[in-house]
């Protein structure tokens, strides 16, 4: 198997404050009387891998995982149509709208309320189990994995907007109503820490197995 070529086995390092290439093993990190390194350009900290990343990233998952829970289970939203309506879970709130012919909204809330996070969360426990048992294969294809995690992370409240949207602007009183519901705090939670452990997950380390088992 080909070697791989790595910032790390040829001493560099990147700067993830202002992103200048440093030559690690040199004297261009200055290294204070602390035993930190840092940018000679910036002053931010600089680390070739990021500290305990494996492990904070497992603990972001589970209780990311734990908030989902009740998020699916509690009811998301209560939609009053012409004085009849009751509580319903994000599903049952995508099939709500679907029914009233709002099959805009209902799409974007099944697409950012159940696929994505759940897509979200496996791809980022792959990624981790990946890391965790040293597998060696597709080392791209994880690489754009957690790119497309990244990409994806930024759209991952829009349909809690939808539905804060929805609440301020569809009041009219009897005839139709939406108000959010207990799962709201808990899914915005969910999101929140999938979107710290896509951060805390440092793709670097699907290399350093690669390099790892070429030497072996």
């Amino acid at each position: 198997m080909k070697a791989q070529l790595t910032a790390k086995s040829a001493g560099l390092v990147h700067c993830h404050g202002c992103k200048k290439l440093l030559v690690y093993s040199s004297g261009d990190p200055v290294e204070p009387h602390d035993g930190q390194w840092v940018c000679p350009r910036c002053g931010a900290a600089v680390r070739q891998r990021k500290a305990n990343s494996l492990t904070r990233t497992w603990a972001l998952l589970f209780t990311a995982l734990i908030c989902l829970i009740p998020a699916n289970l509690y009811p998301i939203m209560t939609v009053i149509y012409e004085g009849h309506g009751a509580p319903s879970t994000i599903f049952g709130g995508v099939i709500e709208l679907a029914k009233m012919n709002m099959i805009p909204i209902a799409l974007i809330v099944f697409i950012a309320s159940i696929a994505v996070p759940f897509l979200k969360l496996g791809s980022l426990t792959v990624l981790a189990l990946s890391v965790q048992f040293k597998w060696v294969k597709h080392p791209r294809q994880r690489t754009f994995l957690y790119r497309m995690v990244e990409q994806i992370g930024r759209w991952s409240m829009l349909d809690i907007f939808v539905i804060s949207i929805l609440v301020a602007l569809v009041k009219l009183g009897a005839i139709f109503e939406i108000k959010a519901g207990l799962a709201a705090p808990c899914f915005v939670s969910a999101v929140v820490l999938t979107i710290f452990a896509a951060m805390s997950f440092d793709p670097r380390l699907i290399w350093d197995n690669m390099e790892k088992h070429i030497k072996n």
